[in-house]
């Protein structure tokens, strides 16, 4: 029986020499993560722009938000992140956020599964997050993810809740116009 890998803590993990690749912490495990292609930065950017532009200033629209969910083992970054203002305020310089940013946008990459989607959501959701949105340029389409496990697969015309952050909607068709 092949041994455990040693589990490192996010101090640790920050201490480790760049080699000008990119990683996350993932349950105490280092985990390689691609780069994005122009067309998911792309998205990402409008993304930060449309929510920007609709939510209140109650709260702060990020990209490539760093936080940590389990706070000793797990360093992740959000494609897009959606934190109330008085979170945003409290985090330590030095450190990341503490849990899940309220909404945690993930833009669909080819190297995602749908196991690994729904494993970052349901870690989310459990941390902090109220939602988690996935979103496919392939089926351009947007998949919420609730916090009480429900979801919904939108598309076209039909709209995103936006009235847990204080906004009315955002229609699918504004995400990939």
């Amino acid at each position: 029986m092949a041994a455990l890998p040693d589990l490192i803590t996010v101090e640790q993990f920050r201490q480790m020499p760049e080699d000008g690749r990119a990683y996350e912490l993932h349950h105490g495990e280092v985990v390689s993560v691609s780069q994005p292609k122009a067309k998911h930065y792309n998205m990402q950017e409008h993304l930060v722009g449309l929510l920007r532009a609709k939510l209140p200033g109650s709260w702060r629209v990020g990209m490539e938000f760093p936080y940590r969910p389990v706070a000793e083992f797990d360093l992740r970054v959000a494609d897009v992140a959606v934190v109330s203002q008085t979170r945003s305020r409290a985090i330590d310089p030095e450190d990341n956020l503490r849990g899940a940013p309220e909404l945690v946008i993930e833009v669909k990459s080819p190297s995602n599964t749908p196991r690994q989607l729904r494993e970052l959501a349901s870690l989310c959701l459990a941390n902090g997050g109220v939602e988690f949105w996935v979103v496919d340029l392939e089926q351009v389409a947007v998949t919420v993810i609730h916090q009480d496990g429900t979801s919904s697969h939108l598309a076209g015309e039909q709209s995103i809740s936006l009235t847990r952050f204080g906004a009315d909607v955002l229609r699918v068709a504004e995400i990939f116009g």
